[in-house]
């Protein structure tokens, strides 16, 4: 089923790409747009995890870390290959999981969560993202992140072609252009979303029955609520959908296509899952 999801979302955000390249540039417009998006087909499965952390400059954490720690009691818990772990050197608390499979995998964390989590808020938190990694999901939220990035691209182009001139032809279109330039994002953004709440909830049960608790990861995310509201996070949209809560909160288009289920709705699900253990 995973495999299919892949399958599909690279179709939808193909044909994203090749809508754009078309009206900017006509038929040589499409093929160029064809040969990108097939390019990046072939790396976004292979290396869109490495551009992903290397975006947010994330470096390996030391094996005697604490978090560290955690994810490799986690992870032999689950049966799970131990995955890399890595540190973003930013406040707002926050944490995501990247990779192609299980035995490719990786968890990054942030800073500021290792600063306002306790170790059993912590360990809910890395069990929700070893969620992703055991649901097999991971990839498609990785390839998601590179198309809706390349999408952004070629939007602005279509906005900067809409200004100055696109194709050379009588058809050229300039408000067609702008329209583009605006939408096609939008539309990037509500496959991201059908594609993370779901996944959300999903890694949050697995998390919490993970974790040996699952009001760890509710207390947790009470936490990330209200630490993301004040504390700005230099993150890129098109990312927004891999981490645990939405990085852009204080934004409101993201308020608007938020690619998360409310937290307060997760956290219910979470301590509805507490009392019937």
């Amino acid at each position: 089923m995973n495999a299919v999801k892949t399958f599909l979302l690279m179709i939808t955000m193909t044909l994203i790409l090749l809508f754009i390249g078309g009206a900017i540039g006509g038929r040589n417009g499409a093929m160029f747009a064809l040969i990108f998006s097939f390019g990046m087909n072939m790396i976004s499965y292979w290396n869109s995890d490495k551009i992903v952390l290397r975006m947010y400059r994330a470096q390996e954490v030391e094996k005697n870390s604490e978090v560290y720690s955690i994810v490799r009691e986690l992870a032999e818990r689950a049966d799970l290959p131990m995955p890399k772990v890595y540190m973003i050197n930013q406040s707002q608390p926050n944490a995501f999981a990247t990779g192609r499979n299980p035995k490719h995998a990786a968890v990054a964390v942030t800073r500021g969560i290792t600063e306002i989590l306790d170790r059993n808020e912590l360990k809910g938190v890395l069990a929700h993202e070893l969620g992703h990694v055991h649901n097999k999901d991971i990839l498609i939220g990785t390839i998601a992140a590179s198309f809706a990035g390349a999408i952004a691209y070629l939007a602005t182009m279509a906005r900067w072609a809409a200004i100055f001139g696109g194709r050379d032809d009588e058809d050229k279109n300039p408000i067609a252009l702008i329209g583009i330039a605006i939408f096609a994002p939008m539309a990037a953004m509500l496959v991201q979303m059908a594609i993370s709440r779901t996944r959300e909830y999903k890694a949050d049960r697995y998390g919490g029955k993970l974790a040996g608790n699952p009001l760890y990861l509710a207390n947790a995310l009470k936490k990330l609520e209200m630490w993301s509201t004040r504390t700005p996070m230099d993150a890129k949209p098109a990312t927004a959908h891999m981490f645990i809560v939405n990085p852009l909160k204080g934004q409101n288009m993201a308020k608007l296509f938020s690619t998360h289920p409310a937290t307060k709705d997760r956290i219910e699900k979470l301590e509805e899952q507490a009392r019937q253990r």
